[in-house]
């Protein structure tokens, strides 16, 4: 019974202490006022952005903070947060920064590896493939690096390297027709440098 009573207490401490906090509203910076906002609102191309604005210029227009939250459709906490984003960043402060990728786990010395045999290709009696397959190229990694890719990380990496996935060239008006698709049974795409870059040199 104690135990429980006790709990309560430190339940409506901290309830307390959390109210207080809130009520304690960070005021907004001094060198903008709602009309330059509700401007910069309305010149912005970002959507998230000039809600934002909207809902702070309600503030420095002297309305109420839940106000500003119903404008923004969010709440108090939330407002606060704005409040001080703002005031740390001005209105670039109110736009959503894209997260960036997840770093490369190969490092620059590993990624020269990567291109050098993937460049001169397998050698069947040591790597035990006639051509480079992403799996194969994904075992390679681990085995040569101990490090872990799946096949689409192992394509990324490789485009990155200026590789790009070519198919069987189109069927020349002599050819075999049953030959070349017996060709093309036995020999997948492979990995080859991409031309893009010389094609456009030679232009």
């Amino acid at each position: 019974m104690e135990d429980s009573q006790a709990l309560k207490n430190l339940n409506q401490w901290h309830e307390l202490i959390r109210r207080f906090a809130m009520g304690r509203a960070v005021a907004l910076r001094k060198d903008f006022e709602g009309p330059d906002l509700r401007r910069l609102a309305k010149a912005s191309k970002d959507a998230v952005q000039s809600r934002r604005l909207i809902a702070l210029a309600e503030i420095y227009d002297g309305g109420r903070r839940t106000d500003a939250a119903r404008i923004g459709d969010v709440g108090l906490q939330v407002i606060r947060d704005w409040v001080l984003r703002f005031n740390a960043d001005g209105p670039n402060g109110l736009i959503d920064r894209k997260a960036w990728g997840q770093p490369s786990k190969l490092n620059d010395g590993q990624r020269k590896e990567l291109a050098q045999i993937v460049e001169d290709g397998p050698i069947p009696a040591v790597h035990g493939v006639v051509r480079w397959r992403l799996k194969d190229l994904a075992l390679w990694i681990f085995e040569e690096f101990r490090i872990s890719l799946d096949e689409s990380t192992v394509s990324r990496e490789l485009k990155t390297l200026g590789f790009s996935k070519i198919t069987a060239r189109s069927q020349h008006r002599g050819q075999n027709e049953f030959a070349a698709e017996a060709f093309k049974k036995t020999s997948p795409p492979s990995w080859k440098k991409s031309v893009r870059g010389s094609r456009s040199a030679h232009q």
